[in-house]
């Protein structure tokens, strides 16, 4: 890619908020955010890094799992401060609790559904460590 487009990152105080979408079926995988690093590398790579705003560090999607995230695309909005990645998922899924998307829960007159299926043991695939977020 030549050159790499410019967001706003001032509104978050340096990051930005990412949804990520999968290319083919459209499913909402997860939403994140992104630092200036992390959307350079992912335009120059074609995988999916984001700022992990809980260990305030760069993190490259599957770094850990294996699942990583194959960008198609990225879009950015109208005010060039989010970013829409549209990727062919790896893996059993997305999200660190084992659900292929993030999303895998319905808010229902009772509370919250669990209407998506466990693809992986985050156990097995982190270890004993508690999953990233």
């Amino acid at each position: 890619m030549s050159a790499i487009p410019a967001l706003d990152f001032g509104k978050l105080g340096g990051i930005v908020p990412v949804v990520t979408q999968d290319a083919l079926s459209g499913e909402i995988l997860m939403q994140g955010f992104m630092d200036r690093e992390a959307w350079e590398r992912t335009l120059e790579e074609r995988v999916a890094y984001y700022y992990s705003r809980s260990r305030g560090r760069l993190w490259k999607k599957g770094e850990t799992s294996g699942h990583l995230q194959r960008v198609v695309e990225a879009w950015v909005d109208c005010d060039e401060d989010a970013v829409l990645l549209k990727v062919r998922q790896e893996g059993g899924g997305a999200c660190h609790t084992g659900y292929r998307s993030c999303f895998y829960r319905r808010v229902g007159s009772e509370g919250l559904e669990v209407v998506g299926e466990r693809r992986f043991d985050p156990a097995k695939v982190y270890g004993e460590e508690e999953p990233p977020a």
